[in-house]
């Protein structure tokens, strides 16, 4: 009773500001009229549409072209997507969308695949950041994700051909008093509250401001674990004159998880005989925690020319803090069957990571009048810096936790382990990482069907490991692209594309030395279609990539439980991709993503083989007058990692293929106030997210329903 109250407590201060909100808007609705700004630059947000889709991306190449228009795979998800299956992290995204994998590691580690590959490089705004620290950062602060699959090295420079991501934030567009606020409660005492307000600050609305809060408390089905998330957002939109638009904005996020885990579940028995233990064991100490906090500053101008010439600016500075106290238990060592007793900890951590990211990216958009023939060519400088530096606390002793967990069985786990005795922290990382880029794009339109997308990219990538004195550089590394789109008619298109790949990386060999930079190609050819009034956008995609010097887990480094890696050549992943997204009727809005794919080295064997082949996922929502019925399903195959049990045996731990069934409902109680229910994992689907150490199993959620309020003033 006493956990409830504690988490209900800050919810009702979001109910009371709710109330104040009202009080204010009903005060001052009849000061300004109703205008709502829906675009900033010429890209729509898809707050204001209600699709599954929006007509405009820039996310590609970084001109404004339909998604029919541009040649390579994209999937934007939109505002009433995330609202309508309950997205509320990067995770939930990616799981969204077939071709992605997304499993975890432990309680806050997420990895996300695609196309077999690791996706290590993100985009905000726009704007390319080789930070990746914290992948599951609320979506309450964002507009869309835009997602580019494959190679999009012409827009972040260097990094993975698995994909590229996009978080496109929500802006102040409304020059009258607005919001929304939602409290909610779901499966394992999670509660949640979130105000979004939007005003004008001065008489004409040319000034505006927004601000998103948002609080959550959650249980897991694991047990011992808990997590607090607070978001704080805020941007100031500006119209300095008919020609010149500035915003200026920041967010926080912080999450505070106790019971965290660092891996997951013993696959075996110290006999080789399966485990097979409940959805809800956690082998943690009830002393681990591991807490984030991420903070941002960001700003950005965008001013218009003569002739229609555009100039855009945009800063962010981003500071990722993470502490931790965590051990690994079940690493190696296995339980006994009889008795539950046998596992220990051969390795514990204390620790605190701070990163400190700058990311600047100028650019500017050149209409070019050519034989009679509409052109434009896109001129940009992109900055970004990473310093990331770590400490670790010694440890002075361990004996009494060792032998508290020696002594407990995992079949009846008491968390109230001793905590080892922690000495001084002690710096053991710190990097800098810079990459400074020119780029060139140029739309050609060569007829009046065909168009030539053409781009270059020069970067400079350093890095720098500070403590070892060991760093490297390349220079002047070109990174070509090519796209070609021909307009069948007024709702097809067929199109190709190539680009590079360079993709400097930080795994280490088995003698600690850094592996040289991922290089090769990718290659697309597909078709696209858009209907009814570009409301539904559909498109088939033939992939391949090739891939040089792809490191490959080698094995594990007993001491430190890190893995270390050789470089492969002649990797290749193909295959083919199909996505449909949109409205179907003004009623209907449906998004259907389906992938296989094949991944192997030179030698034709399977490479990432925890990641899906084949994979479909389609959601859908009909509203049916004050009623909304929707729901979504996910099917992939099975997946496996090759390794040898405790008795020496050489066996395959395999997750069949599964489908993740969900739905959700939606009643307008009244024009302002709604209620929706979400129901994940209807059938109660019992599988593995993932297979980590190649010896741990990771559960994935069981069934879970979440019930949301949501107010709109």
């Amino acid at each position: 009773m006493k956990n409830i109250k504690r988490k209900i407590i800050p919810l009702s201060l979001c109910v009371s500001m709710i109330l104040g909100s009202q009080l204010f808007a009903e005060n001052t609705s009849t000061l300004l009229e109703e205008v709502q700004i829906a675009e900033q630059g010429n890209l729509l947000y898809s707050e204001e549409t209600n699709s599954y889709t929006v007509k405009e991306m820039n996310t590609a190449t970084k001109l404004n072209l339909s998604i029919k228009e541009t040649p390579q795979s994209v999937v934007v998800i939109t505002t009433e997507q995330i609202q309508d299956q309950n997205l509320e992290s990067f995770a939930d995204i990616t799981n969204s969308v077939a071709g992605f994998n997304s499993p975890t590691w432990d309680t806050e580690r997420v990895f996300i695949t695609s196309r077999g590959f690791e996706v290590d490089y993100y985009q905000i705004d726009g704007i390319p950041t080789n930070y990746s620290g914290d992948v599951q950062q609320d979506l309450s602060m964002y507009d869309r994700v835009e997602i580019v699959k494959g190679a999009n090295g012409l827009m972040t420079g260097a990094g993975s051909p698995a994909a590229s991501i996009n978080l496109v934030r929500k802006h102040a567009n409304s020059k009258e008093f607005k919001g929304n606020a939602t409290i909610s409660a779901g499966s394992w005492d999670a509660y949640k509250g979130t105000v979004d307000i939007s005003t004008p600050v001065n008489e004409k609305g040319s000034v505006r401001a927004r601000v998103v809060a948002k609080y959550g408390d959650e249980d897991s089905f694991l047990n011992y674990y808990n997590k607090e998330t607070t978001v704080l957002y805020g941007i100031v939109d500006a119209d300095i004159s008919d020609n010149t638009k500035v915003f200026i904005g920041a967010s926080h996020q912080k999450n505070d998880a106790t019971g965290s885990t660092w891996g997951g579940v013993p696959a075996w028995f110290s006999d080789g005989s399966d485990t097979n233990f409940s959805r809800k064991t956690s082998i943690t100490p009830d002393w681990t925690y591991w807490n984030t906090e991420t903070n941002t500053i960001f700003t950005g101008v965008e001013h218009y020319f003569k002739n229609d010439v555009k100039l855009n600016a945009n800063y962010s500075y981003l500071e990722f803090d993470s502490n931790s106290n965590l051990t690994i238990l079940g690493y190696g060592v296995f339980p006994n069957k009889t008795t539950g007793k046998g596992i220990s900890s051969n390795y514990v951590w204390k620790g605190e990571t701070k990163d400190k990211n700058h990311n600047v990216d100028i650019y500017s958009s050149i209409p070019v009048e050519l034989a009679k023939k509409n052109h434009e060519i896109i001129l940009g400088l992109s900055y970004n810096q990473n310093k990331s530096i770590s400490k670790t606390a010694s440890v002075v002793s361990k004996t009494a936790f060792d032998n508290d967990v020696l002594n407990n069985s995992v079949y009846n786990w008491n968390s109230n382990i001793s905590e080892p005795i922690w000495g001084d922290y002690s710096k053991t990382a710190d990097d800098k990482t810079e990459q400074t880029s020119v780029y060139l794009v140029s739309r050609l339109s060569l007829t009046d069907s065909l168009t030539l997308i053409l781009g270059s990219r020069v970067t400079d990538y350093e890095y720098n490991n500070i403590l070892s004195s060991y760093g490297f550089e390349y220079e002047h590394e070109i990174t070509p692209y090519a796209g070609l789109v021909y307009t069948l008619d007024d709702n097809h298109s067929v199109y190709t594309s190539f680009t590079n790949i360079f993709d400097p990386q930080e795994n280490k060999d088995q003698s600690g030395k850094y592996l040289d930079p991922k290089e090769g190609n990718s290659y697309e050819v597909g078709i696209k279609g858009e209907y009814f009034d570009k409301k539904l956008n559909t498109s088939l995609t033939l992939f391949r990539m090739e891939q040089d010097n792809v490191a490959e887990k080698a094995g594990v480094n007993s001491t430190t439980l890190e893995d270390y890696y050789k470089g492969v050549d002649g990797t290749t992943s193909k295959g083919i991709e199909v996505d449909i997204r949109g409205e179907i009727t003004d009623n209907w809005n449906a998004a259907l993503s389906l992938v296989s794919f094949e991944a192997k080295d030179s030698d034709d064997k399977d490479v990432s083989t925890t990641a899906p082949r084949n994979q479909v996922v389609l959601s859908s929502k009909y509203k049916l007058g004050k009623y909304s019925f929707g729901g979504s399903a996910n099917w992939q195959d099975k997946f496996y990692s090759d390794v040898t049990n405790p008795v020496g045996d050489s066996i395959r731990l395999t997750q069949d293929d599964v489908v993740i069934i969900n739905l959700m409902g939606k009643y307008e109680i009244s024009k302002n106030l709604s209620a929706q229910l979400n129901v994940n994992n209807l059938f109660d689907k019992e599988y593995y997210s993932n297979i980590v150490y190649d010896m741990q199993y990771i559960y994935g959620d069981p069934r879970n329903t979440t019930l949301s309020l949501n107010y709109k003033f």
